[in-house]
This record gives C-alpha cells, structure tokens and sequence, in this order.
C-alpha cells in the first residue's frame, strides 16, 4: 500500500538510531552480504507506543468527521 523509497528510509533509521529508539545489529544476510538489522531499544518501544497512541487519536478523529459528513 505504501511506497517508502530507499533515501527515506534510511534517513529515518538513522535519525531514530541517533536518538537511541533503534539499535543496529550487524549480520551476514541471506547472500553473505554484509547487512544492518534493527531493533527497537526500550525508548524505542516506549516512543512507539506514544506515536501509536497519537495516531489513534488522530485517526479516530478523522473518522468523526468523516461519520459526521456522511449522515
């Protein structure tokens, strides 16, 4: 449904390993490439269970008016 491109993405990994939500964890990938592979630290969880929380609210409000037009 959604397209992120490559430039995007690692912008965001990055700003969210800098601020200590993600950490890398370096491994060999299926070709025996080298690869980066992320996991959310503890503040990273806490923060996303935040940003979901925020985005409940936002979406829940959206659907009011939404409702609202429609009758």
């Amino acid at each position: 449904m959604l397209t992120i491109e490559d430039g995007a993405l690692y912008t965001s990994l990055h700003r969210m390993e800098r601020r200590g939500w993600l950490e890398p964890e370096p491994e060999l990938s299926e070709n025996n490439r080298r690869a980066r592979y992320y996991a959310p630290t503890p503040a990273g969880r806490r923060q996303l269970k935040a940003e979901s929380a925020a985005w409940s609210t936002y979406e829940q409000a959206v659907f009011t008016v939404l409702e609202s037009k429609a009758t």
